[in-house]
């Protein structure tokens, strides 16, 4: 039994789990480790057991708790070397102990436990940003948890997926609109930001087969955005392709700070 849990999606803090009772990974390290352990343990999992983390990239609500977890639980992390290399210097990770550091390239996969891990590039305004795909025991995940655009790699490796997990960020009338400086507005949705809830619904026409078993809309905006608008969209788009949500395949917003597991 393969458990997904998002323990935390969203600018307050990103992490996300893996797993069955052999082995598991986190993705992201936004969330401390007490509320990780607490959280976990809700569903008889220990935070003793898991094998590694993976870092997406280096902003704060991916990697704020990561050294803490990393050193009081003797784990090891891997990313790219140019992530890892900022990662040294950041306030909030800055003296990582580099014997729990595993570096690795983008699109050449890395095994452990009869686990396929590929790391490939996705645009975000980080000193570098991944993407993952992930191919545990047969059972396939892609993130893209933070991305400013859609490009044909990202499409292609969710299209490798049985279970997709991609960002959703905003909607653009509330963006606009909303409170924002025009500054921070253009930051959002020029391409090195986020994805808007129109530009993952058009994006999942391109991605969908009939492999694709889960999708799970990550990241959405505290201000920007709301479950029902991303869901709307999607499940709108994926209509238009023919696609009954709930038969063919199952749609779900993350939810920002409350946790919630998957059986896949």
């Amino acid at each position: 039994m393969i458990r997904f849990i998002s323990l935390a999606s969203g600018s307050s803090g990103n992490c996300y789990y893996i797993g069955d009772e052999f082995a598991s990974v986190l993705i992201d390290a936004g969330l401390g480790p007490r509320t990780i352990k607490k959280r976990l343990a809700e569903y008889s999992i220990s935070i003793d057991s898991i094998d590694l983390i993976l870092v997406t990239h280096d902003h704060s609500d991916h990697v704020r708790h990561l050294k803490a977890i990393v050193e009081r639980y003797n784990k090891p992390f891997i990313s790219t070397a140019p992530i890892i290399k900022s990662l040294s210097t950041h306030p909030v990770t800055k003296g990582i102990k580099n014997g729990f550091i595993k570096e690795i390239e983008k699109e050449v996969p890395f095994s452990f436990k009869e686990i396929n891990i590929t790391a490939f590039e996705v645009f975000h305004d980080a000193t570098e940003t991944l993407g993952y795909h992930i191919d545990f025991k047969g059972e396939k995940f892609t993130f893209v948890t933070d991305i400013g655009r859609i490009t044909q790699k990202v499409i292609d490796f969710c299209k490798l997926s049985h279970n997709l997990i991609i960002e959703s960020n905003y909607d653009c009338t509330m963006l606009e609109k909303g409170g924002y400086p025009l500054m921070l507005i253009n930051r959002i949705k020029g391409g090195r930001g986020h994805l808007s809830n129109k530009e993952t619904a058009g994006a999942l026409k391109q991605i969908y087969n009939p492999a694709i078993k889960n999708i799970y809309l990550c990241h959405l905006s505290e201000n920007n955005n709301t479950p029902n608008l991303a869901y709307d969209e999607s499940f709108k788009s994926l209509c238009e392709i023919g696609v009954s949500v709930g038969k063919d395949l199952s749609l779900e917003c993350l939810p920002r700070r409350d946790h919630i597991c998957y059986l896949v």
